[in-house]
């Protein structure tokens, strides 16, 4: 197919279209939407990759012609259990599985931390009993190993007849009965270790299902085999969006004890029965943050060597009608290649793209992981194509050709520029640029006789500087769109009806997109989305701006003088960094130079001087002017200096230093 001579939709100075040569044949063995036990770097990529766990197609089989029986979404014969109780003494931590017909107790040993299977009549009589919903897992501090376990959880809804839930509340155990083995200092480490691992879990966002897989999407699950059915949740999950899987690592090595740990992703989900033309649907929204270079906003930018992208969020909107489902997936996540943002006190930091590295490497690497999982990909890049955000613009477009991969596309759009003065009217433009390209890909559907009827082909993945607030009013967008074919394919809406034109479920809609985006912000940023004014109403406020201009301050604040602490809690959780109980020097304890204290000191004192001088005037103005201009100028001098050494006075990270600072 020949390269098409212009971009699809209006033309303007904004855009910037790479050519290809079209989308070329799929690779013989490919199937879109991916493989669950795939991850960057794990398999060979491209044209022999294969995508599908369990049987593969034929070959030339395309999973648009052939009428395919999907596997029931989501079922598993090894359901984690979902009634649990603890049973404490000074000497192992007992689990119950209270579910019915039930017999199994894990035993953990507190001293030897040795996990082993039993039944319920080997808890002893005297052990101290209370109810919990999951085991999170298992870590090591500096006193010694810790047991986290879910205390409340909340309903979110059913997806296809099975719970889904919020974990709400957390308790961190220790195995040790006493900290007297500890130094001072290492009771202290140990305390600041605890408050990373409840920062962490304070954080809106955990959801679990004990009988659903819910790190999937419709069509991963549809593609599956007969023995990937079979596997227990903890085996079957993507290890992507289980952020629970190091706190599991012990779990893994022993099948036997699966249905005890229960994999726990972090993000959004939302969950709402709806009524059009007095026909009645579920409609889902499912966001599932990557747990591969998890951070926040500053400190956690690009990609690293595997490919793995910054903020990296996949989300999937379902529809589910009198049996049939139809699902549209989305992606978003950092420019992949090797830039950073370092905090330093100003507003807005420059971006620094790596000169040391060769970028390329990982940028394939995170395109041939795409492709595997989602198919063909068109990216859409809105960061402003003026100013600091320009050179990002300029090497994600020239890696795009460099790359000469006719999988991957490229349209850039000024978001900014384009939509400044409150112009919201101009994202159709986009919007239309990109409608063929989400006609190719459509989306996926199963009937009522659970029979595929379209798959998916590819995935927008969008982004902007953080990912955050402009990624998702295009996501809304883009879901909107697919949403309005599929009610009209399942005959909810009536021909020539619109979407937006349903009063009660667009309400719906946009409230919905824009918690998601306050979900993801918080998780990333710290503060709630901006522009969530337009995402809920479909017009810019002027009160949504000093909303925006209040959440702006707390992100400048946050990412300056908390930030340090935050992602450090994010890579203890993970995994990025272990406690080592016997390190002589621990990495908390940092000397701070002198000019960290002094110079805040001294400017805070000239600025107090120089306000008591106007408020107290001298026998003359030329006096009091002479005290206000050199107090004026020794805070102002003071401060330039701090701002030039910007970064030794945020709170940067401690823990995993190099590879977030690149």
């Amino acid at each position: 197919m020949a390269a098409p001579a212009s971009p699809p939709g209006p033309a303007s100075s904004c855009h910037r279209w790479c050519p290809a040569l079209g989308w070329p044949a799929r690779p013989r063995r490919f199937v879109p939407s991916g493989a669950p036990s795939l991850r960057p770097g794990d398999a060979s990529v491209g044209q022999g990759g294969s995508g599908r766990v369990g049987a593969e197609p034929a070959a030339g089989d395309s999973p648009r012609g052939r009428m395919a029986t999907a596997a029931p979404a989501g079922t598993t014969a090894a359901a984690a259990y979902a009634s649990l109780k603890l049973h404490i003494t000074p000497e192992k931590f007992y689990v119950e599985a209270c579910d019915d017909g039930a017999d199994d107790v894990l035993a953990i040993d507190r001293v030897s931390t040795e996990v082993t299977l039993t039944v319920k009549k080997d808890v002893p009589p005297s052990a101290v009993t209370r109810p919990i919903f999951g085991i999170l897992g298992t870590i090591r501090l500096v006193a010694g190993t810790y047991l986290i376990v879910i205390t409340k959880k909340k309903k979110v809804g059913e997806i296809f007849s099975h719970a889904i839930w919020k974990a709400t509340d957390f308790d961190i155990l220790s195995y040790k009965k006493t900290m007297l083995h500890l130094t001072d200092i290492q009771l202290q480490d140990n305390k600041v270790f605890l408050s990373m691992l409840n920062h962490v879990l304070s954080v809106d966002g955990f959801y679990f299902s004990t009988t659903y897989d819910l790190t999937h999407t419709l069509q991963r699950l549809a593609n599956t085999s007969p023995e990937f059915q079979e596997m227990s949740l903890l085996e079957r999950a993507d290890p992507r969006f289980v952020w629970n899987g190091h706190l599991l690592r012990e779990f893994v090595a022993q099948p036997e004890i699966h249905r005890f740990a229960t994999p726990v992703m972090h993000g959004f989900i939302t969950m709402h029965s709806c009524s059009i033309n007095g026909k009645c649907f579920d409609w889902l929204l499912i966001s599932r943050r990557s747990c591969f270079r998890a951070g926040v906003r500053y400190y956690v930018r690009g990609i690293d060597s595997e490919g793995h992208a910054a903020n990296f969020v996949e989300t999937e909107q379902i529809v589910h009608y009198k049996g049939s489902k139809a699902s549209f997936v989305q992606t978003r996540g950092s420019i992949p290649f090797f830039w950073s943002q370092r905090p330093n006190l100003k507003y807005k930091p420059k971006p620094q793209i790596s000169k040391s590295v060769n970028h390329m490497d990982g940028f394939q690497r995170h395109f041939d992981s795409q492709i595997i999982s989602y198919g063909k990909q068109m990216i859409v890049n809105l960061v402003n194509q003026k100013g600091s955000e320009k050179p990002l613009e300029q090497t994600f477009s020239k890696m795009v050709n460099s790359m000469a991969n006719g999988m991957v596309r490229y349209v850039a759009f000024d978001f900014h520029k384009e939509c400044s003065r409150m112009r919201w009217d101009r994202l159709q433009i986009l919007m239309d640029q990109l409608a063929d390209q989400q006609d190719e890909f459509s989306y996926f559907l199963v009937d009522s006789e659970g029979k595929t009827v379209t798959q998916q082909e590819g995935t927008f993945r969008s982004n902007c500087m953080d990912c955050l607030d402009r990624t998702n009013v295009i996501q809304s967008l883009l879901a909107r769109r697919s949403l309005q074919a599929q009610l009209q394919r399942l005959g909810v809406l009536h021909v020539g009806q619109r979407i937006e034109e349903q009063a009660d479920f667009e309400k719906i809609y946009k409230n919905a997109w824009a918690d998601n985006a306050n979900a993801c912000a918080k998780q990333y940023a710290g503060t709630g989305a901006l522009k969530t004014d337009y995402t809920r109403t479909g017009k810019r406020t002027q009160w949504g701006l000093i909303m925006d201009g209040w959440n702006s301050l707390i992100r400048y604040y946050k990412n300056n003088f908390s930030d340090g602490f935050r992602q450090d809690a994010i890579d203890l959780f993970l995994g990025n960094y272990s406690v080592d109980e016997v390190e002589p020097a621990s990495p908390l304890h940092v000397k701070k130079d002198w000019k960290f204290l002094a110079l805040p000191i001294i400017m805070v004192v000239a600025f107090s001087m120089c306000i008591i001088c106007l408020l107290m005037a001298g026998d003359t103005w030329t006096e009091t002017l002479a005290y206000v201009l050199f107090w004026g100028s020794a805070s102002f001098g003071t401060f330039a200096i701090i701002l030039y050494n910007g970064k030794d006075f945020v709170d940067a990270p401690k823990l995993v230093q190099k590879e977030k600072m690149d």
